[in-house]
């Protein structure tokens, strides 16, 4: 996942500094909440779960992903003099202050072996996660 999360970061950076052409991004409307709820249920009906011990990477993934969202800040600083950024860009840049007291806290509170306790997916592009 944070091979996945890294590849998209940059072709999202090369597309900004190079993009295929000068038309304003294609904005995807947002989805309610109720859509949400309706999304979310049908992506659970589709996983299934093994509970058993496996290594403990989820401290290493939030090391990596926290690193992941300040590239995708100091890329978006410099980008965003240049041009027009997303709502999406635009809520990273003015939330991530709330985001990175999320990661302390589950730095502080949660137990080193925590995610060696956690449910996987059996299937799918996440499977073992």
């Amino acid at each position: 996942m944070i091979q996945s999360l890294a590849s998209l970061f940059q072709r999202w950076v090369a597309l900004r500094l190079h993009p295929l052409s000068d038309d304003p991004p294609l904005r995807a409307e947002l989805m309610s909440g109720d859509q949400l709820v309706r999304h979310a249920r049908m992506l659970a009906e589709k996983h299934e779960v093994i509970i058993r011990h496996r290594d403990n990477r989820l401290l290493a993934c939030l090391d990596a992903n926290e690193q992941v969202l300040r590239d995708f800040n100091r890329t978006t600083l410099i980008i965003g003099r240049e041009r027009h950024l997303t709502p999406a860009a635009e809520w990273l840049l003015d939330n991530f202050y709330l985001i990175e007291e999320q990661i302390q806290l589950a730095r502080r509170h949660l137990p080193s072996g925590y995610s060696r306790e956690l449910p996987r997916l059996v299937r799918g592009s996440s499977s073992g996660l």
